[in-house]
């Protein structure tokens, strides 16, 4: 009965996609907000380092009450939303290796390439873990548990994103390539630094810059 609601109103199967996955899709929300930090860097790089730094700074104190037993407003429901099973109990860390990513982009990296560092992190590793826990199905062992659906959707997001910073294809090719490698890997919450570490020296090389 279900299923032949579900076919006759696509939009119910939609809502229950959304409603299965609400977490991924809370966390991956946020993680795509760190796109938002080359145009902050507009304004000037240390402006956008400054700006990521306290937001990291406060993250932390907030998540550090919050692990105490203190019940903060907003913030602990955000948090117990996005948050994974393994990360129940204990400190969230996403978001502080996400906001290391971006500031390390930036500090490393000339801005093209920072800029495609940041870009791989929000929306090659967002993607790639949206789209694996949806829809991935093949789950080969050298993935360790990641989806080729994952993976795919990784590297050409990160493609694409490239190519829309630089108008280089083999810099946007070995930018995708190196991010959508080490997004394989088993890294935890530290992919968040690893891929725009691996994106921005790949985009750096290519690019000659």
């Amino acid at each position: 009965m279900l299923e032949h609601i579900r076919k006759r109103f696509p939009l119910c199967a939609l809502f229950s996609v959304i409603d299965r996955f609400r977490s991924e899709i809370t966390r991956k929300g946020i993680h795509f907000l760190i796109a938002l930090t080359p145009a902050l860097a507009v304004a000037g790089r240390d402006f956008a380092v400054a700006g990521l730094t306290l937001g990291v700074m406060f993250y932390f104190s907030l998540e550090s009450i919050r692990i105490s037993g203190i019940e903060i407003p907003f913030f602990s429901d955000v948090v117990r939303k996005a948050s994974r099973r393994r990360d129940t109990g204990h400190f969230v860390l996403g978001p502080v290796t996400l906001g290391a990513g971006a500031m390390f982009s930036l500090l490393l990296f000339p801005e093209s390439a920072a800029n495609m560092a940041i870009y791989a992190l929000a929306f090659g590793d967002g993607f790639s873990s949206l789209i694996g826990r949806i829809f991935g199905r093949i789950r080969p062992a050298f993935l360790f548990g990641k989806s080729v659906e994952g993976s795919i959707a990784c590297f050409f997001c990160i493609l694409l994103s490239s190519w829309c910073v630089c108008r280089d294809m083999k810099a946007s090719l070995a930018t995708a390539a190196a991010a959508t490698v080490c997004e394989a890997l088993p890294l935890g919450d530290y992919d968040n630094i690893v891929i725009p570490l691996a994106a921005g020296f790949a985009a750096k090389f290519s690019l000659g810059i």
